[in-house]
């Protein structure tokens, strides 16, 4: 199954490359769900719609009915499904369990309309984040105690608050790494959608250092509402040459393909006229993250981390215990640490092209002994 998330900026035509997309790989025989809470039904490709509201009900409820024990212990009233409104932040955990559940169904495709590019950021390094959240706030070591927590409880008379605790504890990191992992499958590529001008250029170097920075792949980016190349019109000439100078920067700054779509004179009106909004790729490859063993030569570890487009002046990192607090422009990630560099001190880094270089060391009271070879007598 391939999962194609679409985000891009605000007013540049996601949803509607979303549902272009869509409704042609429906239109090719293939098996297709749009996840999507703007675009149109009746297309002709099968839609689920986050649900924010419901969604919000039906954990707050389930949540509240798993933690009844404790809350009959407070004195608490429980609430009905008919007086619960959604809170703000409901939207971003809807849209990922639709996610999660569009990637369960039995389908060759799923194309999802995510949020104007930094809040579909953020949402794609929601699960990572929380689940390293869950784990340093409730480490897994400590849930072997639960064990003993039903026969206190027996004893006590009444449940044991923290097992609940554990238990909802539990069902979250398990939800949230299904989520993550369909996130970070490698077939799980990412579609940019912007309006051919001034602000274009930073977006897509937004949107690659943002992708980069996750492990995410840009398969391709669509310059949309691109207008006629030629008018009689002076103040039209002049806005069609300006978009076309921005189009030619995109296409200098990504190393991968550039679409450009026609500006279609007005929205786009069924199914005839998303046909002509239809872009057919193929899907890219994400750079990898390597360790370079350079030991024989200078003594070090090199982990590149593939960076494009990032500079010096915007780039921090700090090693804390097992991971690496990697920063570069607005983004922040926690990294763990590949299990040989955890053995290793920081010696350095450096950004070449891209690139950032990070130098280990191994730790000789850690790093594994090299047996010596017996002599020959």
């Amino acid at each position: 199954m391939g999962i194609m998330l679409v985000t891009g900026a605000g007013g540049a035509g996601r949803t509607t490359v979303a549902t272009a997309a869509a409704l042609a790989g429906a239109h090719a025989g293939r098996r297709v769900l749009l996840v999507s809470a703007e675009a149109d039904e009746g297309l002709g490709v099968d839609v689920l719609r986050p649900s924010p509201a419901a969604d919000f009900r039906r954990e707050f409820l389930a949540l509240q009915e798993r933690s009844a024990a404790a809350l009959d212990l407070l004195g608490a009233t429980p609430f009905e499904d008919a007086e619960l409104t959604e809170l703000p932040g409901s939207a971003p955990f809807a849209l990922l369990r639709a996610l999660r559940d569009a990637a369960a169904q039995d389908r060759d495709l799923v194309v999802v309309d995510l949020p104007p590019l930094l809040d579909a950021l953020a949402l794609l390094a929601l699960p990572e984040q929380l689940r390293r959240y869950l784990r340093r706030l409730l480490p897994p070591e400590r849930q072997a105690a639960r064990a003993l927590r039903p026969m206190l409880a027996q004893l006590a008379g009444v449940p044991m608050p923290a097992q609940w605790l554990y238990e909802t504890t539990a069902r979250w990191e398990a939800e949230l790494a299904a989520v993550q992992a369909v996130v970070d499958a490698p077939t799980t590529t990412v579609r940019l959608v912007v309006e051919p001008g001034p602000a274009a250029a930073d977006t897509l170097r937004t949107a690659c250092l943002g992708l980069a920075l996750h492990g995410l792949t840009l398969d391709t980016v669509v310059a949309n509402k691109l207008l006629p190349a030629e008018s009689p019109d002076p103040w039209f000439a002049a806005l069609t040459a300006q978009q076309h100078e921005h189009l030619d920067r995109l296409r200098t700054g990504h190393g991968g393909v550039v679409h450009a779509l026609p500006h279609l004179g007005r929205d786009p009106r069924g199914p005839e006229d998303l046909a002509l909004l239809a872009v057919d790729t193929k899907p890219a490859t994400a750079p990898e993250w390597t360790v370079e063993d350079r030991r024989a030569e200078d003594g070090l570890l090199v982990w590149h981390i593939p960076l494009p487009g990032a500079t010096k002046d915007e780039l921090s990192l700090v090693r804390r215990g097992d991971e690496l607090l990697l920063a570069v422009g607005p983004f922040r990630r926690n990294i763990p640490l590949p299990p040989a560099l955890r053995r290793c001190t920081v010696a350095g880094a450096g950004l070449v092209d891209g690139d950032l270089r990070v130098r280990f060391t191994p730790d000789t009271g850690l790093w594994p002994k090299t047996p010596k070879t017996p002599k020959t007598p």
